[in-house]
């Protein structure tokens, strides 16, 4: 039995809870509206005020994916009541970042400012070197913040570029010059 599958997910009294046909499911907040098709494999069912997935066989598709279902469930209850950030922080002289409307603009080093568009539902916000990635779907905010990052990772020598706020970078000795 999976540790994580068996745990039930509570649901918060503001929030709603529709399961549909194929295990389509959505969640209804405060801070928004999330829908997922879910595998079918699992059964998903409410209890009062509990959300239960099980298993209907034990074939290994079903048990890989038994924590799964029940985490992708849980992160969806949280980002509509709760929502998600990511912090990064650009370290480097002449990096920066500056905010336009939904345009993210920033100076990396290269001949160019690199442009990035906030997709739908994500909202950013940067104040000096550090920007905030903020919304209610986990696996955009986190991949949002994964472009931005890719933009220039951050390097090993002097810790140039851009990373994650809790990140550390493992420093590198650099050459020593002969005498």
């Amino acid at each position: 039995m999976s540790r994580i599958g068996k745990q039930p997910i509570d649901i918060p009294e503001n929030v709603e809870v529709k399961i549909g046909e194929n295990n389509l499911i959505d969640i209804k907040g405060p801070k928004g509206a999330l829908q997922r098709q879910l595998v079918y494999i699992l059964n998903i069912k409410r209890e009062n005020n509990k959300l239960i997935v099980e298993r209907s066989n034990d074939s290994k598709k079903s048990k890989s994916l038994h924590g799964l279902t029940r985490t992708l469930i849980n992160n969806m209850v949280i980002g509509v009541t709760q929502g998600y950030s990511k912090v990064l922080e650009i370290n480097g002289v002449g990096y920066r970042a500056a905010k336009s409307g939904n345009k993210l603009t920033l100076t990396l080093g290269y001949s160019h400012p690199v442009v990035m568009i906030d997709p739908e539902g994500i909202s950013t916000s940067v104040e000096q070197n550090r920007i905030t990635i903020s919304g209610i779907d986990k696996e955009k905010v986190g991949q949002y913040a994964a472009d931005i990052r890719s933009k220039r990772a951050p390097e090993p020598y002097k810790g140039k570029g851009i990373k994650y706020a809790d990140e550390r970078i493992r420093r590198k000795v650099g050459k020593t010059g002969k005498k």
